[in-house]
């Protein structure tokens, strides 16, 4: 899933877990604010950001059939910010090199239409078995 950055220098990773209900999504939101204010955007695209991010928490929490946790994952670089959303399931039976690739599936309903209009990638999966993931894109200055 990590895709080289290739031409802009990493700047750092954020991981947090927040547990899979909706009073803890403007948890993630404030930190995936905090993150983007490092980075040149501007505040328009930071609220792009927090949207997106509340609305992958929320596909998630709606998904997770059981799931305890959603794990963020941010990866910070001087041309874009990468974060990846996932609940936890696919921890309670497959490894996660067993997990098959992030796909993009078109026509999942009004959040994954808002976070396609709001950042500049998105691929996603949900399964089963496995749990649900997306891992967006905002590139810096696009």
């Amino acid at each position: 899933m990590n895709q080289p950055d290739t031409g802009s220098e990493h700047l750092g990773t954020v991981e947090l877990r927040i547990p899979s209900k909706p009073e803890w999504v403007a948890v993630a939101r404030l930190a995936v604010a905090a993150i983007a204010n490092r980075l040149p955007f501007s505040v328009e695209e930071i609220e792009d950001l927090k949207l997106a991010i509340a609305e992958a928490c929320t596909i998630c929490i709606q998904q997770a059939g059981g799931s305890e946790s959603i794990d963020i994952t941010c990866e910070a670089s001087t041309s874009q910010l990468r974060v990846d959303v996932r609940d936890h399931r696919y921890r309670e039976g497959a490894e996660a090199s067993k997990r098959p690739p992030v796909v993009a599936v078109e026509g999942e309903g009004l959040g994954i239409f808002l976070i396609q209009a709001l950042m500049d990638t998105l691929d996603y999966r949900v399964d089963p078995h496995l749990g649900t993931e997306l891992l967006m894109t905002k590139r810096v200055g696009a």
